[in-house]
């Protein structure tokens, strides 16, 4: 990233500001590690969010030069296994009963196919883009879903469909393509990350 000396003062404070928003979420986001037996049994229950990356891709990294959102073509896009990776991620929450409230996706073309095939519905919701070109929104848009995340308090779960430096910057783990990191809101010990779901 190339920094205009003039405006070097205001890069740093941005990322200060993302440091502590990272640390003030790190910090709430305290719970036992969980297995993946009984992150499923919690999702029965709902009231939970699902911070999905989108299924395998075409190889690449970022997008193509010149991307645009309304072209699919022009992004890197999902391939066949992530296609049929997108597909048993639905057949395994349709197969462990999990209650779907909602689901809400990225506008990269990825993304919605993912939870299109996945779940048959979704609604874009631009918070939940990719920041990997300028990460100058990060913090405005983490602290979007957060606040999302916050006020979500139905009997399903919520499914948002992301790419992998949303997730990172909200819950400060790595997450593999088509894999998830399970989070909620507990009204005692606040923003929790309960682990990660994958869906092979």
């Amino acid at each position: 990233m190339k920094l205009n000396p003039n405006r070097r003062d205001v890069y740093v404070g941005q990322s200060l500001a993302g440091l502590l928003l990272l640390l003030l979420i790190m910090g709430q986001a305290i719970a036992e590690p969980i297995s993946q037996d009984e992150l499923w049994k919690v999702l029965r229950g709902g009231g939970n969010v699902l911070l999905i990356r989108h299924a395998q891709t075409i190889p690449g990294f970022g997008d193509p030069p010149g991307f645009r959102l309304n072209d699919c073509s022009s992004q890197r896009y999902l391939s066949d296994d992530g296609k049929a990776q997108s597909r048993r991620m639905g057949d395994r929450f349709r197969r462990e009963q999990v209650p779907v409230a909602q689901v809400f996706s990225s506008e990269w073309c990825r993304c919605y196919e993912t939870a299109k095939l996945a779940f048959g519905t979704y609604k874009l919701w631009p918070p939940l883009n990719s920041f990997f070109e300028d990460y100058s929104t990060r913090d405005g848009q983490t602290q979007a879903v957060l606040k999302q995340i916050e006020s979500f308090a139905e009997e399903g779960n919520l499914v948002l469909v992301t790419h992998q430096v949303n997730i990172t910057a909200l819950t400060g783990k790595a997450v593999s393509q088509g894999e998830a990191v399970v989070v909620r809101q507990d009204p005692d010990r606040g923003f929790q990350v309960l682990g990660n779901i994958r869906f092979e």
